[in-house]
């Protein structure tokens, strides 16, 4: 990331004022563990990454694989590129030796019962070819299941202390990349024979069992590697809960699984190949294609400089800046965090340099990036989860985010407003800013999202309508600087097969918890928790769901937060009378909107990292600049026309009140409105602010009404606002 510094106010007789400019915006961020090939590894893997892609391409669109088949291919195809470009330890360098030798031949020595594992599984697949019903459980366990478990386990326990330069491969790793290619051959073996129908009884191959838990270990430590132990935690203690629910008190117990018949299932589309590896072997892989052919087209520059110079020279233009930007980028790009660092490293020093504190300046990031999550058409992975979930057409969740997402990005712009009003900031000035004029000749790179948006509409299919979105992002870039020739659209696959790799560990994972949830009836009992909550106050209900998935969404990315919350909260709330959208999207919101949570909050923790300011300070003031959004998802309750649910007239007059009230509520928390704002005006303010929220007819009249008394009020005391008091 790079870019040129603006002119500063304590500099005025400076004669040169350079122009800011987003470059590199694009460009995706190298993780601490992520290795740097040169050379024939390169090569190599930027061929696999390239092969990985363009299997999804082929297999979506023109040669279609059995469903399983095809979940297994694209799991086990992350597992191997993913072992292949993520340590499990740090890189030797000046400070830290690499490992020693004889740690290099135990690794190698792993490789022993790894190879032979795959090589077993070649031999299954010719008795099954030849004509047999199934494989000695002798054989499956003493020269498949043991050497297979031997060498994952010892594998990543190796991984955890081998330290290699960051431009080779370590043999530990390369055991495991041969386990993943062996749990997943077995399992194309025998779900492609009858022995698929006998997973989840006493009738199942125990191989599959033992291929499940191995697969399942190197899906826990990819995760582990690319997202962090957030995820790998939860995990661990829904797996630990099969074996010791039994032994639990109240409706936490069940009947109880045994190994054999609970990971004999886990593997298949009850859990790891089920809704979440669905979605992410289809939808999420096509859009992440298509987001590295608009950054290989430069396009996220020219969506940055775009809000530049359409805000930037509005007060606290920056911020403002920031709330633009984040969302067009949270369009294509699938994580809070990741957004936060591709426009926060720009925006955040450039909030900072017109007076906004490191803390503000790092909270407005995270919030308007997490707000990128719940932003049409893309809204990142969870919509698309959704839409698989609950049946309904993606289409549909689309419209239905419209007004929740505009209301969400004009609380953060009111306050961000208000904010900049009350210290006194300025924009950016004229000459630091690109030329609109400029910029609006490159208008056209607008079109792969319209293209996108104009298809779904019209009624072609989610993959259909992004694959050609993908195809005209190619072609528009023809005619900008930053043509698409072959060695560019090599480019875009190898970093779509890169970029994709945390996004499938994360749902692969995410799947085995889903696993645990229905296999064990956890949710089910979660849903009779909520419908006694409901029998006392359905707000009493809510507000649990609300913490719950808050609570489960914490450190995690969004797509395993909604997968997650919507298998364990989403059923109780449909269960207790709640529309199945409303519910799903009350789910959604508080998932995202964990990544601005305190005490764990990603988002604010990357940008803290930026802004150089505390990051538990930087998560309490984001989660103060996102407050509309912990305050929407009740309004989808009581106001279900917020998702489009009722007439246009209904839709109008939640949509006119809610907005208002958004504002109102900006105000109070700001302490600014056209002026400052005095303690029982704020407690004035925000009662208004919530009856207008709260989307009643009753309601709405008397919060126009206290709206109205506060706006003559503030405008006949402080005139147009004009006149900003700096206060601190």
């Amino acid at each position: 990331m790079s870019h040129t510094p603006e002119s500063r106010d304590d500099a005025p007789h400076d004669d040169v004022v350079e122009t800011v400019n987003a470059e590199g915006v694009d460009d995706a961020a190298v993780e601490s563990n992520r290795r740097l090939y040169t050379g024939w590894q390169w090569l190599l893997f930027g061929a696999l990454a390239i092969a990985y892609s363009s299997f999804h391409l082929i297999s979506l669109n023109v040669y279609p694989l059995e469903t399983w088949s095809f979940r297994i291919v694209h799991i086990a195809g992350a597992l191997i590129l993913g072992y292949g470009l993520y340590a499990g330890t740090r890189f030797a360098d000046e400070e830290h030796r690499p490992s020693p030798a004889w740690l290099s031949w135990v690794s190698y020595a792993l490789l022993i019962p790894a190879v032979y594992a795959l090589v077993r599984v070649v031999m299954m697949y010719q008795a099954m070819s030849g004509g047999a019903m199934r494989i000695d459980p002798a054989i499956e366990a003493w020269h498949f299941g043991y050497p297979l478990i031997l060498a994952t386990v010892a594998g990543i326990l190796l991984s955890w202390s081998y330290r290699q330069f960051r431009h080779r491969l370590s043999p530990a790793d390369l055991v495991l990349m041969v386990c993943a290619l062996a749990v997943a051959g077995y399992l194309l073996v025998m779900f492609n024979s009858p022995l698929r129908a006998a997973t989840g009884t006493s009738f199942a191959p125990m191989g599959i069992s033992y291929a499940a838990i191995a697969g399942s270990l190197l899906i826990l430590e990819l995760t582990r590697r690319v997202a962090g132990l957030a995820l790998v935690v939860i995990s661990a203690i829904f797996l630990i809960y099969v074996f010791a629910g039994p032994y639990l008190p109240g409706f936490l117990g069940y009947p109880g699984l045994s190994v054999g018949r609970f990971f004999s299932q886990v593997y298949t589309d009850a859990g790891i190949l089920g809704p979440t590896t669905a979605v992410s072997s289809t939808y999420i892989i096509l859009f992440i294609i298509f987001a590295a052919f608009l950054q290989a087209s430069k396009v996220g520059d020219y969506f940055v400089n775009f809000a530049f110079a359409a805000a930037g020279r509005a007060r606290g233009g920056p911020a403002k800046v920031s709330i633009f930007a984040s969302g067009l980028m949270g369009m294509i790009n699938g994580t809070s965090a990741g957004n936060v660092v591709s426009t926060g490293s720009l925006t955040i020093p450039l909030m900072k340099k017109v007076g906004y504190p490191a803390r503000s300046a790092g909270a407005i990031e995270a919030a308007a990036s997490t707000g990128g999550q719940i932003m049409p058409p893309i809204m990142g992975a969870g919509a698309f989860i959704m839409a698989e979930i609950t049946g309904i057409p993606y289409t549909e969740i689309a419209v239905a985010a419209l007004i929740p997402a505009i209301l969400y990005f004009l609380s953060i712009y009111c306050m961000v407003d208000f904010e900049a009003a009350r210290k006194g900031m300025r924009g950016m000035r004229k000459e630091e800013i690109p030329l609109f004029s400029r910029l609006i000749k490159q208008v056209y790179l607008f079109a792969p999202i319209i293209i996108l948006i104009a298809a779904l509409f019209m009624g072609y299919s989610v993959i259909r309508a992004g694959t050609l979105a993908t195809a005209s992002a190619a072609v528009v870039s023809w005619f900008s600087p930053h043509k698409m020739g072959i060695p560019a659209i090599l480019r875009a696959l190898q970093l779509a097969g890169t970029m994709a790799i945390q996004i499938i560990a994360v749902c692969a994972c995410a799947g085995l918890i889903v696993g645990v949830i229905s296999l064990t009836g956890v949710g089910a009992r979660f849903s009779s928790l909520l419908l006694g909550l409901a029998g006392v106050s359905q707000l009493l209900a809510l507000i649990f769901a609300m913490c719950i998935s808050i609570l489960l969404g914490m450190g995690m990315p969004t797509t395993a937060a909604y997968a997650v919350a919507a298998s364990v909260v989403a059923p109780g709330l449909i269960n207790i009378g709640i529309q199945p959208l409303v519910a799903h999207f009350f789910v959604f919101y508080f998932a995202v909107v964990s990544a601005i949570t305190p005490p764990v909050a990603l988002a604010s923790y990357a940008a803290a990292g930026i802004s150089g300011d505390n990051a538990m300070g930087t998560s309490v003031a984001s989660f103060k600049i996102g407050l509309a959004a912990f305050i929407v998802p009740f309004m989808f309750f009581y106001s279900p026309a917020m998702l489009m649910e009722g007439s246009w007239m209904q839709i109008l007059r939640v949509g006119v009140t809610a907005t208002l009230g958004i504002v109102m509520l900006a105000a109070t928390v700001q302490a600014w409105f056209f002026g400052p704002v005095k303690a029982w005006q704020r407690l004035v303010m925000l009662i208004g602010a919530v009856c207008m929220i709260y989307g009643g007819i009753y309601s709405d009249v008397a919060g126009l009404a206290i709206g109205a008394l506060m706006f003559f009020l503030q405008r006949g005391r402080h005139g147009g606002g004009d006149k900003a008091v700096a206060t601190g």
